[in-house]
């Protein structure tokens, strides 16, 4: 293996929590990063994307954006189809090998592999269980092809390896590779890259980078000074520029620019129809940066050189479904379409918090909405970093926004995570925070992130959720009990307080986390009570899927959580530990 890949790898391994594994899985993990970071700027578990084990068809890494969301999983991949009345759909997948040479013929094979994987009713070849799920979830893709306005799904799939591409017979078959791919007429577009050492280099700094972005605002007014703004404009801009801005190095949308937007993308209701409309109108185009009310950016650094921005650690807090529409659309844009930009530098989190605030007034936004939002997400932060060593985790708010702090990453908890641990643990819902997340923030947007609720919870949700992987990524407990780590947390849960809700009130609600707390950062106890759970989840298994190994489907449903519940609950009270 090329000596500076080696280097960064063991780093990674390391900062992953992952150096036990077998060097081929953390390599492996480590090009799942590099490659799918420039799809999908938020953090993400790179494992979950690993499936090379035999019968995999060549593939190493596979991974499905539906709409911006990273996806995998059949069963999140069909929620996510279903949910949607418009698809923008791209397929990522990955051959990663660690010599420093390129073999041709992987092109030749993997191309009539995936030939076979798409168009063929049936796999003929021997086909791992990962296969099969991504098999599943390509029918769930192609089951409505109405949906797809924008165009058919694209294809990238990558050769990695540690050398240095450029051989005449390697570029013929990439080529070749490309073709067969195209002539299956299932994409809109059909991309095949040899990745070598330095490109493999370059994607993986650009992976652990902060958002950032440059772009030409010449019509642009400079604002007042104003406390807790460093400086700030408005102006217009090019629509087309705006595109420019959103787009990821694979043609993506960039969903992490929305974080702190009150509303995700709401697909093309009849405001989003209407603005999309306007675009096809030769008239009401032109007028659009009029008759829309732009966007609002807000970012921690910006460098102004005559017409040109850079911005750093920046995010869209207001214009989520202009952005949407916008890119969508993004074909029909003429030079004609300019958009209403408001771009504000601040460090002063009170200010930003403002700002998202008032922007997002004039939609029906609630207040408590506004503030579930804003201060939770802000109190919740702090409180993440209030731990002493070794029981400290990092809520990110923003992505990537620890991205240039040595933090190990798997310490790091993203919204999405929080959503599906606490969920988990507090909300009775194991079964499911496993399946697409969207569906469970829909679901439970009451219970979540909710201002009365005391912010401990989450923390502990979320500490007890990094045991659960410390353990399994450290081969403590067997990693085919990875599927059921959502209904780990509802046991353990169950087993330390029993059924019930936490108590309201801070201090009632605290005594209650400190219990779990105590247990969780106690490396031995925390192992000894989630091997006693493991019996209990083989009994499940063994009653719901008879004579099957545990699996993602097995534990995604209410039976198997209703079950697991009765179970622990039966069994007899946990020993008291002495101080």
């Amino acid at each position: 293996m090329d000596r500076i890949v080696k280097s960064l790898t063991d780093a990674f391994a390391a900062d992953q929590g992952i150096s036990s594994l077998e060097e081929s899985t953390q390599f492996e993990a480590f090009v799942a990063t590099a490659t799918l970071s420039s799809v999908f700027d938020d953090e993400f578990n790179p494992l979950d994307f690993v499936i090379g084990a035999g019968g995999d068809l060549g593939i190493d890494v596979a991974a499905i954006m539906v709409n911006g969301d990273l996806l995998l999983d059949a069963a999140d991949v069909d929620l996510a189809v279903r949910a949607s009345r418009q698809l923008d759909v791209k397929f990522i997948l990955v051959q990663a090998k660690r010599p420093e040479s390129f073999q041709a013929a992987v092109f030749t094979e993997v191309a009539d592999n995936l030939r076979h994987l798409f168009k063929d009713d049936r796999l003929r070849y021997p086909a791992n269980p990962d296969i099969v799920n991504l098999k599943e979830a390509i029918k769930s893709v192609y089951s409505d092809i109405s949906k797809f306005g924008g165009g058919l799904p694209s294809i990238e799939f990558r050769y990695v390896t540690t050398g240095t591409p450029g051989d005449a017979l390697l570029e013929e078959k990439r080529q070749a590779a490309a073709a067969v791919l195209d002539a299956t007429n299932y994409f809109s577009a059909a991309t095949v890259e040899a990745v070598g050492a330095r490109q493999l280099r370059d994607q993986y700094q650009a992976a652990t980078a902060a958002v950032s972005a440059s772009f030409t605002m010449d019509k642009r007014l400079t604002l007042p000074r104003m406390p807790g703004v460093t400086q700030a404009f408005i102006g217009v801009m090019s629509a087309s520029n705006l595109v420019e801005l959103l787009t990821d190095a694979s043609g993506g949308i960039r969903k992490a620019l929305f974080f702190d937007n009150v509303r995700d993308f709401q697909d093309f209701n009849s405001v989003n129809l209407e603005i999309l409309a306007s675009l096809h109108d030769p008239v009401r185009r032109n007028q659009f940066s009029v008759l829309n009310n732009g966007i609002t950016i807000v970012t921690r650094e910006l460098t102004l050189a005559g017409d040109d921005l850079s911005l750093k650690d920046f995010q869209i807090v207001n214009g989520c479904q202009t952005c949407h529409v916008l890119f969508h659309a993004k074909e029909q844009l003429t030079d004609d379409v300019n958009v209403s930009v408001r771009i504000i530098q601040s460090h002063d989190e009170d200010v930003i918090a403002g700002i998202t605030a008032a922007t997002n007034r004039q939609t029906a936004v609630t207040d408590d909405d506004l503030a579930a939002r804003e201060h939770f997400h802000k109190d919740l932060e702090a409180l993440f970093t209030t731990f002493p060593s070794g029981e400290e985790l990092y809520y990110e708010r923003r992505s990537k926004q620890y991205a240039e702090h040595d933090i190990e990453r798997t310490r790091i908890v993203t919204r999405s995570q929080l959503i599906r641990t606490f969920a988990s643990m507090f909300l009775d819902e194991p079964a499911r925070a496993g399946r697409y997340v969207r569906e469970l923030k829909e679901a439970r947007a009451p219970q979540l992130f909710n201002p009365e609720q005391n912010p401990l919870a989450y923390y502990t949700s979320a500490a007890a959720y990094y045991r659960i992987e410390w353990l399994l990524r450290n081969k403590r407990i067997d990693r085919s009990y990875s599927p059921a780590r959502y209904q780990l947390l509802a046991a353990i849960k169950l087993r330390v307080l029993g059924d019930g809700p936490l108590p309201k009130g801070n201090r009632k609600s605290k005594v209650e986390c400190d219990k779990i707390l105590k247990v969780i950062w106690d490396v031995q106890a925390a192992e000894e009570l989630v091997r006693g759970l493991l019996p209990i989840i083989d009994a499940v298994v063994a009653e719901e899927t008879p004579g099957q190994p545990l699996t993602r489907d097995t534990v995604r449903t209410r039976s198997f959580t209703d079950k697991l519940k009765a179970k622990v609950l039966a069994l007899p009270p946990l020993p008291e530990r002495e101080e």
